[in-house]
């Protein structure tokens, strides 16, 4: 059962770190930093724009509209931390998993 945890946990973490380089990478090309006609770039883009965009999409649907500025991926790192908090500190001692 503490595979199980950690897995979940770390799939989590993995989606933070997504979200995270999604952002950074929006920023980037928002300011004119790198190139998005370049292939590398631009499938980067579309990968992790893939990958996100299913968390993104829902809440970016249910916030007002703001204008330019999309607060979608902040409100979708809050609620993967709660689910992480609430998964270690609430569903696995139900289990008696501790620390993983």
């Amino acid at each position: 059962m503490t595979a199980l945890f950690w897995l979940v946990d770390a799939a989590l973490g993995i989606m933070v770190f997504f979200i995270i380089a999604q952002v950074v990478i929006s920023w980037l090309t928002a300011f004119g930093i790198i190139n998005t006609y370049q292939p590398f770039v631009r499938s980067l883009m579309h990968f992790l724009y893939a990958i996100t965009e299913p968390m993104n999409g829902p809440v970016r649907r249910l916030l007002p509209n703001l204008g330019g500025i999309d607060i979608s991926p902040i409100v979708v790192l809050l609620l993967i931390q709660a689910v992480r908090i609430f998964l270690r500190t609430s569903i696995a001692p139900i289990f008696d998993v501790y620390g993983y």
